[in-house]
């Protein structure tokens, strides 16, 4: 988990357990973590919509991969802010797998009450140090309870025009911005650029071949860049 070459090599099918294991060369503590989050999870899941219906009994390949990728792509951050973070996709599997760093701190920002307990819920079972911020995300940029992050995330939020709306506020010069999307991120990043300025790089998703991960970085606004 310590530099971006971690997974430039595409993830096979991640059926449990030992698949993420190998996959992600994690230690077994992640890995009970992990199981610990998944029947949570499932058992929240009855009461809670946390997650599609139709991908409960694909945890570990649609969720926790699909989040876990992330970590590969940037190095160790001190500060990590997860927009909309709903079941923790990706910001409390990334909470997990930085466990053992304790200079990294990471916020989860969600407006939903039972998500926000659900969140917390697993990181006191787990024993992760998350910070969970129950608002709106525009209303803890007001607040400043957050400040700049050297990375923000967010998994099936905002189209990214918006999305960079929300994030700017937690970027600064050297903050990276990780955006899962889907097969329509080009025309995203197009409409995007009408509005904003931003350097990008476009990384393969390697749990969905109709995805792609959104690097940004040195966001500004096109009001800003003219000046």
């Amino acid at each position: 988990m310590t530099d971006a070459s971690t997974h430039s090599r595409p993830i096979r099918y991640i059926e449990g357990p030992s698949d993420f294991q190998n996959a992600f060369g994690v230690p077994r503590e992640t890995v009970e973590k992990l199981e610990l989050y998944a029947a949570l999870l499932t058992q929240w899941q009855k009461a809670v919509n946390l997650v599609s219906p139709s991908t409960l009994g694909d945890i570990w390949h649609r969720h926790f991969a699909d989040s876990a990728q992330l970590a590969g792509l940037v190095s160790i951050p001190k500060s990590w802010v997860d927009l909309g973070s709903g079941a923790g996709f990706p910001g409390l599997v990334i909470a997990i797998l930085l466990a053992n760093h304790e200079n990294c701190v990471v916020h989860l920002i969600e407006s939903n009450g039972r998500k926000c307990a659900f969140l917390g819920e697993v990181a006191r079972r787990t024993g992760v140090a998350v910070r969970v911020h129950e608002g709106r995300i525009e209303n803890m940029v007001k607040s400043g309870a957050i400040g700049a992050a050297d990375v923000v995330s967010s998994r099936a939020l905002a189209p990214l025009d918006r999305l960079l709306g929300l994030a700017k506020e937690f970027f600064n010069s050297e903050t990276c911005g990780l955006f899962l999307k889907g097969r329509e991120a080009a025309r995203e990043i197009d409409e995007a650029k009408r509005i904003w300025c931003f350097d990008h790089h476009t990384v393969q998703n390697h749990t969905n071949a109709d995805g792609c991960i959104i690097e940004v970085r040195n966001l500004t606004s096109q009001g800003e860049f003219s000046q």
